[in-house]
């Protein structure tokens, strides 16, 4: 196998020290960072994290100075601002450099909810009725979206916004819902029909050629019924909850022509957005055995142990042979013959 010249891009904050000793790495924030960067040198690649805030000269001096092979993006913003990470991919694009992940085409379909939902639906492809909200708009509920509703950023991801409080039932809770998102995270909003059913998650990995990993699904085993089964920010990021409502993600137990089914249907989604390189599908599977999209996430979270290296595992595929395949991927993406 050859070795690589690696710049990891990473935020300015989470970059790994060179010396972890007496650091339990598996709480830190940086935990993807420190498993992607050591599991890449351990496989004998040359690697260097640069930490990125809001100036782009810091990623072109190493690339001019070291001329690296590629760029191994794990940036979910920049400059505090998560759609300007696709202005970074297209940097890249412009200076000739080979980059992990998603291209930006496909970073600004998957980003805004409601343009990827008309592109599926338009393909055929279910998703929830929903409506956006954009701010300082008057929020009128059209009268095809039928309660309750689940309030969301319209282009925050990673649960952002996302509580209990989220699913409303009357209008009123809607009205005061869409203004906590316009107000508190500073976006537009999106509201959807909220699906009742199974969380799925379904990771894919490939440009022109795709492979999709077993269906993963998220399960609450001691939620209590008056609660609302939903990824919340706590569900996804604060561990003591997790323990107390026995949130778990695993495997999903499906008939095998479901699965299937899922699985196909992630692959339309890939396509239909343009995506590259490697992402992750959230769905929903109601009661009826109907799978409706609730988004795409490209360069999804990649530390061990996670959804999507645990659903690459199942499917065969080792967190170092997941991270190489990754970095094959970029180093074959030719943006110029992309469109």
């Amino acid at each position: 196998m050859k070795k690589y010249r690696i710049l990891a891009l990473v935020h300015d904050d989470l970059v790994p020290p060179e010396d972890v000793t007496g650091i339990d790495t598996t709480t830190v924030d940086w935990k993807m960072e420190f498993d992607v960067t050591v599991t890449l040198r351990n496989l004998g690649h040359e690697v260097r994290p640069l930490g990125v805030g809001g100036d782009l000269g810091v990623i072109r001096k190493p690339i001019d100075e070291w001329q690296p092979h590629i760029v191994l993006n794990l940036l979910e913003h920049f400059h505090g601002v998560p759609l300007f990470d696709q202005n970074v991919v297209s940097y890249l694009e412009l200076l000739r450099m080979p980059y992990t992940g998603c291209n930006p085409r496909g970073l600004m379909l998957a980003r805004d909810k409601g343009l990827s939902k008309k592109l599926l639906a338009y393909h055929r492809i279910a998703v929830p009725d929903f409506a956006v909200f954009p701010i300082g708009r008057a929020v009128r509920r059209p009268k095809k979206l039928a309660f309750p509703l689940i309030v969301k950023s319209l282009t925050r991801e990673a649960s952002t916004g996302i509580s209990q409080a989220s699913v409303v039932e009357d209008d009123a809770r809607l009205r005061e819902r869409v203004a906590f998102i316009h107000q508190t995270i500073g976006t537009d909003a999106i509201v959807e029909r909220f699906i009742d059913g199974r969380e799925l998650y379904v990771g894919v990995v490939g440009n022109q050629r795709l492979e999709v990993f077993p269906v993963w699904e998220l399960r609450f085993t001691k939620m209590p019924d008056e609660l609302w089964h939903i990824a919340t920010d706590r569900v996804k990021w604060n561990r003591v909850y997790q323990q107390k409502r026995g949130i778990k993600t695993e495997a999903a137990k499906l008939p095998e022509e479901l699965a299937a089914h899922v699985q196909h249907v992630c692959k339309r989604i890939y396509r239909t957005l343009d995506l590259s390189g490697y992402a992750r599908i959230d769905l929903r599977l109601d009661a009826a055995g109907k799978v409706y999209v609730l988004e795409a996430n490209p360069n999804p979270q990649l530390a061990y142990g996670e959804d999507f290296a645990e659903s690459a595992e199942r499917a065969g595929l080792d967190y170092p042979e997941l991270l190489q395949r990754i970095v094959s991927l970029g180093l074959r993406w030719r943006p110029e013959r992309a469109g």
